[in-house]
């Protein structure tokens, strides 16, 4: 028998915070704009610019630290880590070393295995650097600084990690926790959030660390999991031939499935760390940090029991909504309007969520407005609109925010109550599947369904179906 191997990791995760400037200048952090376009002399690194901390990224990073239960050092400040890159203008890069803004917290996950704490043992706050963009046609790399001095917080975990499953669990718990707290959107696509995975194997049972390789490149759970899985057996494979791991940094590649050397693996001394002359200590008010605990926002868990208790919820739906503090907070505005949480919460799980899939959108881009959804929610209840015509109302609705009831007065969708019209709609659908009729009136009653669904068929979804269903009984029971 094999010996067992044991992975262990442990993740540094960086997030780009939510602020409209910058960590150190006021240049605008928005996401997609033109090459270049939003930078100024502190940003791009050029000599004798002065550093000036945006006061909410502190106010973020705090926030976060909390909410991770963490301990705030309430004397904190910047350190200098030096080294050369072409998208690092001022070949530092100004992070936290000596004395994090954070440090001993601990986030609790849960997988198939249980309930886990992973811990946390540290938070800090740093510059990002610029962008490299590389042009296969012409061979060349183009230098981007729109992002250089986007502020980040690094939450760096303890390797308590044992596989692909609590990474990913740990993950999601940051990211849901951070959007709660609205201080990050955490988009992995657009890199706002990006985990570097620390991993090593060592034989089941031992208690000491195997050297860890860093794997960067990682901008899905999808490819985090696979490249835990993929480093996982290279390790394997080299111990199992007697060679050795070397300590490195890895680039994943996910088109081809493996890793690829970038450099060998730095230690801090390597970065040559020393404080930075132009950022004095941050010593944190008591009164400060109170305040910023009091403006904590009501988290996930605290949310799913509230709307168990107060809407009448399931757990299971309650579940799902909390998943996404913005489908939480739509339907918070929306149940207030129409008064009905399961309904909401139906419309939301249902039509919005299969939509949402559909078209690749996130809870954060929807369009339609929570009064235009209770608009449409209240009218199908009072049966001014059937069930079928409403949902075409919402797909309309979820492109472009249509308001409902001008769409339903323009695309003639009202329920039609005319009974002489209801009446010539059910005589014609009897006289057109004679045969069924015959069937029913012989004891078959599942024909009653094909039947019904031919004459709301015939109405085009826009017949009261109460109305249908009392005068196709009455006719085929005369």
């Amino acid at each position: 028998m094999g010996k067992q191997y044991e992975t262990v990791i442990g993740l540094e995760v960086h997030v780009e915070l939510a602020t409209k400037t910058k960590i150190f200048c006021g240049c605008s952090t928005r996401f997609g704009a033109e090459p270049n376009t939003q930078t100024c002399p502190v940003c791009a690194g050029f000599p004798g610019a002065l550093p000036v901390l945006n006061k909410r990224v502190l106010e973020y990073a705090v926030a976060a630290g909390l909410a991770f239960h963490c301990q705030i050092n309430c004397r904190s400040r910047f350190d200098r880590k030096n080294y050369f890159y072409p998208d690092n203008p001022q070949n530092y890069q100004i992070s936290q070393l000596y004395l994090p803004i954070c440090h001993d917290g601990w986030v609790e996950i849960e997988t198939a295995s249980g309930r886990k704490q992973i811990r946390i043992h540290e938070i800090h706050m740093e510059e990002d650097a610029g962008k490299l963009v590389h042009d296969e046609w012409s061979d060349s790399s183009l230098v981007d600084f729109n992002r250089s001095g986007v502020p980040l917080i690094e939450i760096v975990s303890e390797p308590d990690m044992r596989s692909a499953d609590e990474v990913i669990a740990y993950l999601e718990q940051l990211r849901t926790t951070l959007q709660y707290l609205k201080v990050s959107d955490c988009k992995l696509q657009e890199g706002s959030m990006r985990a570097d995975v620390n991993l090593s194997v060592r034989e089941a049972g031992s208690n000491h660390l195997g050297i860890r390789t860093e794997m960067k490149n990682l901008n899905s759970f999808k490819a985090i999991a696979h490249a835990i899985e993929g480093e996982r057996e290279r390790q394997i494979e080299l111990l199992e031939e007697g060679k050795a791991v070397v300590q490195e940094t890895r680039r994943w590649d996910e088109n081809k499935e493996s890793s690829r050397p970038m450099r060998s693996k730095e230690d801090a001394k390597d970065y040559r760390y020393f404080p930075d002359p132009d950022l004095p200590l941050m010593v944190l008010d008591e009164k400060w940090l109170g305040q910023v605990k009091k403006n904590l926002p009501m988290m996930r868990e605290e949310r799913k029991k509230l709307f168990q208790e107060t809407y009448g919820l399931t757990e299971y739906d309650a579940s799902v909504l909390t998943a996404s503090v913005y489908m939480a907070e739509r339907f918070e505005r929306t149940v207030k309007l129409t008064g009905n949480g399961r309904k909401t919460a139906a419309w939301l799980m249902g039509e919005t969520m299969r939509l949402m899939k559909e078209e690749g959108v996130e809870p954060q881009d929807l369009k339609f407005s929570s009064e235009h959804l209770a608009s449409l929610i209240q009218m199908e209840e009072k049966g001014i609109v059937t069930a079928h015509s409403a949902r075409k109302v919402f797909a309309a609705m979820f492109r472009e925010d249509t308001d409902p009831e001008q769409y339903i007065r323009e695309h003639g969708l009202a329920v039609v109550r005319d009974e002489q019209e209801l009446e010539k709609a059910v005589s014609g659908v009897l006289a057109e599947y004679g045969q069924a009729v015959e069937e029913y009136r012989q004891g078959k009653d599942k024909v009653f369904s094909f039947l019904m669904g031919q004459v709301m068929r015939q109405m085009k979804g826009k017949a009261d179906p109460d109305s249908i269903r009392k005068l196709l009984s009455e006719k085929l029971n005369q």
